[in-house]
Order: C-alpha cells, then sequence, then structure tokens
C-alpha cells in the first residue's frame, strides 16, 4: 500500500493532457505515475541515488558492473537473459547507464505486455541472481565497453580532467570498470568480485534512495495498484544518499595549464572554474544566464569576434560535471590552426568578454528575454517517447522538489542580479583550469594519465601571467547581444483541413511540393525541407568536396543572424546530400518566413570570402583525415554504403583532392552547379496551403524567373532515381580493408544480406525476422560467444533496397572468425524457427503489428517519416497501415 499520496500540484505544459500522481510506497520507494490513454508504448524508469563515487577503493568500476549484472536474471526469474527476450519479443528495449551520483534502469513495451514486464523490471530491485558464471563474463563485457572508448578524445580528455583533481575526493576516480580493476586487481587482494558485487548491493541499493516513473496508458488509480503489487518488496535499509560535500580541486589543481595529445587531428580549449552549483539556484538560474551569453554567438560576441578573426570553428559554455555540492563551469573553443597559434589571445578576450559582464551587471531584460523563451519552450514542448521522458523525470526526481519534477530547471523566473554576480566572479583568473589539446604536443609532454594513457604535461599559471594575456589580446568591440526579434508572440492555431496523408499542392517543371497541415499535435510549429537537386554536385570528388565547402559557409555567412533564431526556438540547416544540398527549417512558424527567406536570398547572392573559405577548407580537411579513427564498425557500415550506393565517392579520393581547391574553384563551380536544379519540398505543421504554396513561389522566383535567372528546369534525363547495386542471389562477396588506426586493438565486421525490393509483404517478413532474431543474435554472440561490446542485428534501407546486416565490433576476435560464428548462428535460428510453436509466432506477429501502428510523437518525427518517402522515391505515405 501507499503510505503517502500529497496534493502538490505538479507543474506540467498547459498543452500536455496526461494525468500524474505522486505516491510513496511504505518502503520509502518514491513514484510518479503518468497515465496517457493515448500512449502507444508504457515505460519505466528507475533512479537509484548510487554511482560511481560508491566504488569501493580498488574496485573502480562496480556500480557501472553492478548495472550490467541486474539484467541477467533474478530469483523469480532465473532464465538467464529472459528480461531482454521478453521485452524485445514484446516490442519493446531497455537499457540502463551509470553516472557518479545515480544508476537509471529503463525499458519501455508494448502496453498488453506491460504488466509482466513491469514485475521483470521490478526483480531487479527485489531478489536479483549473480551467478558466477554471468560474472566472468560481464566483466569480460564491461571491459570490451572500456576498450571501445580508449581512443576517444571526449573519453580521453575528460578522465584527465578528473585525473587533475584531489585523490580524496570521489570525482578522481576511473568509473568505467575494465578487466584489471574488476578481475585481476581483487584476485591479487584475495577477493571475490561476485562476492563483493553482492556486498555492494546489499549495502548501497535501498528502496529510499530510489525514484521511479510508470507511464501507462492505464488510469493513475490502475497504475498505482500495478506499482504497489510490484515494488513493495523492494527492501528499505534506511541509507543515506551518498554526500562528498566540497569541490574536487585544491589550490594545486587551480591555475593550470595543461597540454594533452588528443587522437585526432584538430586544437581545442577547455576552460573551466570550479563555481557554486547553480542547482542550488535553479530558479534564478546564474549558470543559465551566464553560459547564454558568453556562448552567445551574434555580433559582437565572443565567438563573432574569434571567428572573425579567423581563430575558432565553435564555442560552447555551459556548466559541466556538476552535483550538489560541486560544479564546473567550462567553455570549450574549436581552433583553428592560426587560433593555435594565438591561444593566450584567445584566452585574453574571453576575460574581456567575462569582465564586461561583471562591470555591465545583471541585466533584466536579458533575462526577462531568456525566461520568455524558456517559457514557451516548456509549454510548446514536444511530445516525446514515453522511453525518453521516464528517464528524463525520473533522474529530476532525485534533485528538484516534487512540483518541478517535470519543470526541473527548464523554467528560470527569479531574477536575482546579486546571485548572477555571485557566479560571476567565480569565473576569476585565481581559479582558471586551461586545458589545450594539440598533436602538435606530440613528444612534447612528460606525464601520461593512467587509465587511458593520454600524454600531457602542467604548467602552473598565476593570476599576473592571465592579466598580461588580458592586456595583450586584440581591442576588439565586445559588446551584449541586441533584443531578440524571433521571439514568437503568435502562438495561435491555424484552422487548416483534415489530411491524414501529404498531398502534393503544386508541381512545375521548377518544383514539387507535398504539403500536410498539422491536425494531430496541435503546437504552432512547423516543418519546411526544400531539397536541390542538382547534378552537378555530385559529379566527380572534387564536386562533392565543392558541395559540402559551401554549404557551410553558406551556414557560417548566416550564423550571427540566424543564431538569435535558433535561441528563440527557429532552427535551421543547410545539409550536403547525395544530390545536391538541402534546407530545412524547424520550429515556431510566427518569424520562420523571415528567416526562410533571408537563407534563400544568401543562397541567390552568394559570394566567397577567401578568408572565410580557407577556415572551412581547413576544418574539412581536418574532419576527413579524422575518418581514419572512427570506430571500426562506423567505417565498415561506410564501406558498406560505399559498395552499395552509387555515385559516392571514397573519403580518401576527397581527401587527395582537397589542397588544390581554392576560392575561386568554388566561386566558378556553385553557379555552375545552380545552373540546372528542381527543387523537392516538404511543407507541413501549423501553417495553411496557400502559405506553403506562397513560400514556394517565392523560391522559384528567385532561383528561377527574372531576366537572367540563377536555375534552369532539370532536363527529363537529369530526374535520376537514386541506384543500388543488386547483389546476385546465392553468391557472397567479401570486402577486406585494414584498419586505418594503428593504436585501434578493435575489428570489425559487417555482414550484410541484401533480401528484396521494396515490397509491403517482403518488408514485413523482413521486420518479423528481425523482431524474432536480434535479441538471440545479442544473447549468443556478445552475451555467450563475447566477441564484442557493440552487436547488433539490424534492418537496412538503402533507399528502399531491403536487407539485414550483423554488425560485430571486437578486439577479442578477427572478422573471419566472426564471420563463421554469424554463419553458426544463422544455421543454429533456422532450426529455432521450425521449433516455434504457433502461439510464441502469433505472439510476436502481435507485437510488430502493435510496433507499426504507434503514432508519430511530434511533428518532427512524423515529417521526417514522409520527408524519407519522398526523398527514397518510394511514396508510400501510408505504409505503415498497409503494412499490417
Amino acid at each position: 500500500m501507499a503510505v503517502g499520496k500529497d496534493d502538490v500540484e505538479i507543474i506540467k505544459p498547459r498543452t500536455d493532457k496526461r494525468q500524474y500522481r505522486r505516491l510513496v510506497l511504505k518502503n520509502s520507494l518514491q513514484v510518479l505515475l503518468i497515465s496517457d490513454p493515448d500512449a502507444d508504448k508504457c515505460a519505466a524508469s528507475m533512479n537509484v541515488s548510487v554511482g560511481a563515487f560508491c566504488d569501493p577503493v580498488g574496485l573502480e568500476g562496480l556500480a557501472h558492473f553492478l548495472e550490467h549484472m541486474l539484467f541477467y536474471a533474478s530469483e523469480k526469474y532465473p532464465v538467464e537473459d529472459s528480461y531482454l527476450k521478453y521485452i524485445s519479443e514484446h516490442g519493446g528495449m531497455a537499457n540502463a547507464f551509470t553516472s557518479s551520483e545515480h544508476t537509471n534502469y529503463y525499458f519501455d513495451v508494448n502496453p498488453d505486455s506491460f504488466e509482466e514486464a513491469l514485475d521483470r523490471f521490478a526483480q531487479f530491485f527485489i531478489k536479483p541472481l549473480m551467478s558466477a558464471d554471468a560474472t566472468i563474463r560481464e566483466i569480460k563485457a564491461v571491459h570490451s565497453e572500456n576498450q571501445k572508448n580508449l581512443l576517444s578524445d571526449v573519453w580521453r580528455i575528460n578522465q584527465l580532467w578528473k585525473h587533475l583533481s584531489s585523490e580524496d575526493h570521489p570525482y578522481h576516480k576511473f568509473s568505467t570498470g575494465n578487466w584489471e580493476t574488476l578481475e585481476v586487481r581483487p584476485r591479487a587482494k584475495g577477493l571475490t568480485t561476485r562476492h563483493e558485487l553482492i556486498k555492494f548491493y546489499n549495502e548501497h541499493y535501498s528502496s529510499n534512495l530510489m525514484h521511479l516513473v510508470v507511464y501507462s496508458k492505464e488510469s493513475v488509480d490502475k497504475i498505482q495498484v500495478l506499482v504497489e503489487n510490484k515494488f513493495q518488496d523492494i527492501r528499505n535499509t534506511d541509507r543515506n544518499r551518498f554526500r562528498f560535500p566540497g569541490q574536487p580541486c585544491t589550490s594545486e589543481h587551480l591555475q593550470i595549464l595543461v597540454r594533452a595529445v588528443p587522437i585526432r587531428q584538430g586544437h581545442k580549449l577547455r576552460i573551466g572554474w570550479p563555481i557554486t552549483p547553480s542547482i542550488r539556484h535553479y530558479k534564478e538560474a546564474p549558470g543559465r544566464y551566464i553560459s547564454h551569453l558568453i556562448g552567445h554567438e551574434s555580433e559582437g560576441s565572443l565567438f563573432y569576434i574569434l571567428k572573425t578573426l579567423g581563430w575558432a570553428t565553435s564555442l560552447a559554455a555551459d556548466e559541466g560535471d556538476w552535483t550538489l555540492d560541486y560544479s564546473f563551469f567550462e567553455v570549450t573553443v574549436d581552433l583553428t590552426d592560426s587560433g593555435h597559434e594565438h591561444m593566450q589571445d584567445v584566452v585574453g578576450l574571453l576575460f574581456k568578454y567575462i569582465n564586461l559582464l561583471q562591470q555591465s551587471g545583471a541585466s533584466k531584460w536579458i533575462f526577462d528575454e531568456l525566461s520568455a523563451v524558456c517559457e514557451v519552450t516548456f509549454h510548446y514542448q514536444d511530445k516525446v517517447p514515453p522511453i525518453d521522458y521516464v528517464v528524463t523525470v525520473a533522474a529530476n526526481m532525485e534533485t528538484y522538489p516534487p512540483q518541478d519534477w517535470l519543470v526541473g530547471e527548464s523554467l528560470p523566473s527569479n531574477f536575482n542580479p546579486e546571485i548572477i554576480q555571485m557566479t560571476l566572479k567565480e569565473l576569476s583568473p585565481k581559479t582558471v583550469r586551461i586545458f589545450w589539446e594539440s598533436k602538435q604536443f606530440e613528444g612534447k609532454t612528460e606525464m601520461v594519465e593512467p587509465w587511458y594513457g593520454t600524454a600531457y604535461s602542467v604548467e602552473n599559471i598565476n593570476e599576473s601571467i592571465i592579466q598580461d594575456w588580458i592586456l595583450s589580446a586584440p581591442k576588439e568591440n565586445l559588446h551584449l547581444p541586441a533584443p531578440n526579434v524571433f521571439v514568437p508572440t503568435d502562438l495561435s492555431l491555424k484552422d487548416t483541413q483534415e489530411a491524414k496523408f501529404p498531398v502534393l499542392l503544386r508541381k512545375s517543371s521548377y518544383s514539387t511540393l507535398w504539403y500536410k497541415p498539422d491536425t494531430m499535435f496541435s503546437t504552432p510549429k512547423a516543418f519546411v525541407n526544400i531539397y536541390f537537386n542538382c547534378p552537378h554536385a555530385s559529379s566527380s570528388p572534387e564536386s562533392e568536396v565543392l558541395t559540402d565547402i559551401f554549404t557551410r559557409l553558406l551556414h557560417d555567412y548566416l550564423n550571427e543572424y540566424a543564431y538569435y533564431a535558433e535561441v528563440a526556438g527557429l532552427y535551421y540547416g543547410i545539409n550536403h546530400t547525395e544530390g545536391g544540398f538541402e534546407v530545412t527549417v524547424v520550429g515556431y512558424n510566427h518569424k520562420l518566413r523571415i528567416l526562410l527567406e533571408t537563407i534563400f536570398q544568401k543562397i541567390a547572392q552568394f559570394k566567397v570570402q577567401p578568408d572565410r573559405f580557407s577556415v572551412i577548407k581547413e576544418m574539412v580537411t581536418k574532419e576527413y583525415h579524422n575518418n581514419k579513427f572512427l570506430q571500426p564498425y562506423q567505417l565498415a557500415m561506410y564501406y558498406c554504403s560505399l559498395i552499395l550506393q552509387d555515385q559516392t565517392w571514397p573519403w580518401t579520393e576527397e581527401l587527395e583532392v582537397l589542397p588544390h581547391l581554392e576560392a575561386e574553384d568554388l566561386a566558378k563551380f556553385v553557379p555552375m552547379m545552380l545552373s540546372r536544379t528542381f527543387l523537392e519540398c516538404y511543407i507541413a505543421g501549423n501553417i495553411e496551403s496557400n502559405e506553403a504554396g506562397s513560400i514556394i513561389q517565392y523560391i522559384e522566383d528567385v532561383f528561377f524567373k527574372g531576366s537572367n535567372p540563377i536555375c534552369q528546369p532539370l532536363f527529363p534525363s537529369q530526374h535520376l532515381t537514386n541506384r543500388v547495386v543488386k547483389l546476385e542471389k546465392g553468391k557472397n562477396y567479401v570486402y577486406s580493408n585494414q584498419g586505418l588506426n594503428p593504436s585501434d586493438e578493435n575489428s570489425c565486421l559487417v555482414h550484410y544480406i541484401q533480401v528484396h525490393r521494396d515490397d509491403f509483404f517482403m518488408n514485413v517478413a523482413l521486420q518479423l525476422l528481425n523482431l524474432i532474431a536480434k535479441q538471440p543474435a545479442f544473447h549468443q554472440l556478445r552475451t555467450v560467444e563475447q566477441l564484442g561490446y557493440i552487436t547488433a542485428l539490424r534492418r537496412r534501407n538503402d533507399f528502399g533496397i531491403h536487407g539485414v546486416q550483423f554488425i560485430i565490433q571486437s578486439s577479442v576476435k578477427g572478422p573471419k572468425y566472426i564471420d563463421l560464428r554469424v554463419e553458426s548462428f544463422l544455421q543454429m535460428f533456422e532450426s529455432k524457427l521450425y521449433e516455434m510453436t504457433s502461439d510464441q509466432f502469433k505472439n510476436n506477429v502481435n507485437a510488430l503489428i502493435d510496433m507499426k501502428l504507434e503514432k508519430h510523437k511530434n511533428l518532427n518525427e512524423e515529417s521526417g517519416f514522409y520527408w524519407r518517402e519522398i526523398s527514397d522515391g518510394t511514396l508510400k505515405f501510408d505504409r505503415r497501415e498497409a503494412e499490417c
């Protein structure tokens, strides 16, 4: 029974029709029930206030290892892997993650299977089984997971940041775990890992440290009965939540300049300060206010100045790692080669901007504008899949009072200049930590971080040194942003006609327009996608690279203007595609056309700025070079696409032509690329048909009309469909390639089986095969045979050509051996299919039907589905209904 159910009103978005109820079970487990009669999936998330900070000394990664182990089996459901098997067979998925202070377990499943799935889930926290055999196998899985991260700069630099902190603080720890920490070292000390694991579980996992969110289509009364029955037996040992007061850094870890050698090419600055956690003042939101200004990209901002000087290609500012006890405010800058040479000036300009904010004082109009944007964002937020929603809310429950469980820190409302000024003062030269990454430091460092092997050196920098950098920095006109004209004020809904599927609203020799008004989501948002089909854009490696640079330069030219739109919830993208480029604008429809017209005017009037061309060319060159450092499974999937898809060029060939391309080449290329084009257009959302037609008419007028038009229509022969190589039945093809990164011990197999051309019956048969096979494949190849942490069976769709692929990345076995194991699995699975009972088969069929009848959650998800039908040329808008 529930012993607590209070009348606290949980703040929810104005557009949210779901019902919520908070209750506390007799074992002190705090629960939030969510009833959504429209739900296609039910979901649950358990957030446990136990994380890597609780790891015993000498058993690093134990909390993470426990997260892995709870999935295996329980006393009530002792068959190994039966939980994941049940979830998969009933249309769902499950996962978990471990952070510093908590571990989150979550799943979703089809509604008619939710009760049993929830019961299986609850047994994690009541009576799990942690067999000795499973323990050894899953230690290997944790080790494989860590091996995957060893050559990732994100993981490496993050651990280095932690390494240079107080050894007495749990922040200093290595949290993932590996074979050394979970098997070798404990054994050397006479410890049994399984015994320590069970001991850790018994000592730390207590219901009073848990927060559960349950999302169902049933009423809150019915969900409450279900939760009380399933979760009241979790034991309560009345544990205190782990807290470690104080900042992780002592004085010796501040005022330091760290030079680190990354894996990838490029230069990066990560500048941070320990600050008072903003979470303590989440209504005043000092961190959000400061990051909004330091991270701004409009004219006069720090990034705008760095970009104008040719020193930076991106800048981000935010609170990084934080708890209730400590926090770091961090500014991350991606530097150009020139910016790398002016590192001291970059830091000096950052402190100049911080000084400007300190001297200007907190501005009420800026806070009010930020607050207004946050309020619109919260109240008109898109509905997301239940599994994502429950994870977010369960994490919020650990930190915020019940009324703010849905809000979190997303609604700053109390303007308090003193609190903002307090945080600004903490961004001081006295407490700064500067991490500077570059391959140019190779061979010039004397220390190595122990867990990932990152080479680094440390230099002390006092306040006077930074003051010198500030004084010598360029005298640029840094200033605060202007009022944001893109903040929407008209959030009314249009009166549009019902349309189940997109309709072809207009068609000409210049364009086609597919249109679908929003009659489902009732949000004041629109989705616009304009695809420029330009045959010249992909006719050679040179043209591919020039098109790529062209789209990046467009984004670069628009940035300081369009950044205001992004802040106000109106997003745009200009992306290079297989046969040209596409412009996408998504967000509140009120000011959407203003941004859209600006983008197309910029395309029509495109001029190459040589200085910006040089910066973008340098950035593209580094990105292409860094392809060799992709995970092996990513490279293997890329090679598969390269072989199958027509008119694709290897990145190695594109890298080969890059050094020879100059600004004049792009200036000549763009008019030629645009000279022949056809526009594929899709407009959806809170927008009327005459508005949609007017937008396309405007674009046609800009590009195709006038005395000297920019574009001409395509010739009939240029309307080519996407083509895919057909693999002959009964033949096997092997493509092998040596790994490009000699330091990477992993290899990968992609075992691809091409099945059929788009056909409703065959599609469903393949989907059913995938549904039935994916969990057995994962269990056999990853869990039992331990071939690699990344093990997946997925369907593949290349422009309507369907197939399946096994993707396995391994550090223990080579691709040839893994391929034999895949073939063996297929033979074994075939026999299992014949052994399947009619009831088992019917259950899988029903699960697939439920999955296919899932409704789209928001406008972006729906638009993505219909746009794929348009871009693939299949135009089967009723696909899901027809395949059921």
